[in-house]
C-alpha cells in the first residue's frame, strides 16, 4: 500500500513526528514551559504593547505555570501525558514557549535551561525567541548547552514584508533575522522559523514568497501558523471594526499546500496550522476544532497528492 501511495504522490513533506521517530526511534512529546521572561516589545526596549496578535500570555497559553520551578513544570506535564498513554519508552522536548525566552542575562537563563535538560527523559531543548535577542554571550550559552543535548532555537519571523512587519509591530528588520539564522547555524544550533499565514493585507502570493525566502535561509524547520484573532489583543480591535477578514478553511488549505510545495523537501514541517486558546479565540471559529482541521488537511492533501513523508519512508524512498 505504501508503494502505491508513493507512486501516486507528486509531493511529500517531512513532518516533525516522522523526523523524531527516525532520529530517536520512539515517541517524543513536547512540553510547553515558561522561563518567566518578558519581551523587549513589552518592557519599553522597542515597544510597550507587544506584537499586535500576541496575547497577554506572550503566546504561551499552553505553557506551564511560570511561578513554579522548571523541574516542577516538567513533572506535572509528564504526569498528565503519562495518564493518557500506555506504558512505553517515551521522550520529551522541553519547549520554552512563552514570551522571549532568551531575553535576559546568561546568569539568569542558563540555570533555568540546565534544570530542564538534566531530566533524563528530556531529549531536546527548544527555545522560542526573537532574532534581536541573541547577543554573543547568549549564543555562546546556547552553544554550550548544545554540547549536552540538542538545542533548537525557534525564531518568530512571521513575514518578510516590511509594511506587514510594521503593522504587527514586530520591532526588527529582516536583516536581523538573516543574521540570527547565520549565527545560530554557524554554531550547529538547529533553527525553526515561525511564519503566520493570513496576516492582514497580505496576498497568497506574498505569503508564499515569505515561505520561499525561509526555505533559502538554511533554517532546518518551519512552523506554519494560521492567524488567530484573540481576545485582549490590538488585532482583535481591528478585526471587530471590520479592517480585515480571516481566512476560510479552504483558503488556508490552498495556501498551505502551495507553501509545502515550495519548501525544500528535507525541511522539517513542525506545524501545519495551530490552535488558539478556545477561551480567547474570536476568529476564525473553524480553527477551534483542531482534530477536524487536521483531519481535513490530511484528507485534502491526500486527494492533492501531497503525502506525509512517513508513507514514503516505508517504501524506501
Amino acid at each position: 500500500m505504501a508503494k502505491e501511495i508513493a507512486q501516486r504522490c507528486d509531493m511529500y513533506y517531512y513532518a516533525l513526528n516522522d523526523y523524531l521517530k527516525n532520529k530517536y526511534g520512539r515517541k517524543i512529546y513536547k512540553i510547553a514551559l515558561d522561563a518567566g521572561r518578558t519581551c523587549p516589545n513589552r518592557d519599553g526596549s522597542c515597544g510597550s504593547r507587544g506584537c499586535i496578535f500576541c496575547s497577554g500570555n506572550g503566546s504561551g497559553e499552553f505553557a506551564a505555570d511560570r511561578n513554579r520551578p522548571v523541574s516542577e513544570q516538567l513533572q506535572e506535564a509528564k504526569a498528565r501525558i503519562q495518564k493518557k498513554l500506555p506504558q512505553g519508552d517515551v521522550g520529551y522536548i522541553a519547549y520554552f514557549q512563552a514570551f522571549t525566552s532568551t531575553y535576559g542575562t546568561v546568569e539568569e537563563l542558563e540555570p533555568i535551561f540546565r534544570e530542564a535538560i538534566k531530566d533524563p527523559e528530556v531529549v531536546i531543548l527548544s527555545i522560542a525567541t526573537r532574532p534581536d535577542c541573541l547577543p554573543p554571550d547568549i549564543l555562546a550559552m546556547l552553544e554550550r548547552l548544545n554540547r549536552y543535548k540538542p538545542v533548537w532555537v525557534e525564531l518568530g519571523l512571521q513575514t518578510i514584508w516590511e509594511d506587514t512587519a510594521q503593522y504587527i509591530r514586530r520591532g526588527y528588520d529582516l536583516t536581523v533575522y538573516d543574521q540570527a539564522v547565520r549565527a545560530l547555524t554557524e554554531r550547529n544550533l538547529e533553527v525553526i522559523t515561525h511564519v503566520i499565514l493570513g496576516l492582514p493585507g497580505e496576498t497568497a502570493e506574498q505569503m508564499l514568497e515569505t515561505v520561499e525566502y525561509v526555505g533559502r535561509t538554511g533554517t532546518q524547520g518551519i512552523k506554519l501558523q494560521l492567524l488567530h484573532v484573540l481576545k485582549g489583543t490590538d488585532l482583535a480591535i481591528d478585526y471587530q471594526s471590520g479592517k480585515f477578514q480571516v481566512l476560510e478553511m479552504k483558503e488556508y488549505i490552498d495556501i498551505l499546500e502551495q507553501c509545502i510545495r515550495h519548501l525544500p523537501r528535507n525541511m522539517v514541517i513542525h506545524r501545519l496550522t495551530g490552535d488558539g486558546d478556545k477561551r480567547l479565540l474570536i476568529a476564525p471559529q473553524w480553527s477551534g476544532n483542531k482534530r477536524m482541521v487536521m483531519n481535513t488537511i490530511r484528507r485534502e492533501f491526500t486527494v492533492r497528492n501531497v503525502i506525509q513523508g512517513s508513507a514514503l519512508s516505508e517504501s524506501g524512498l
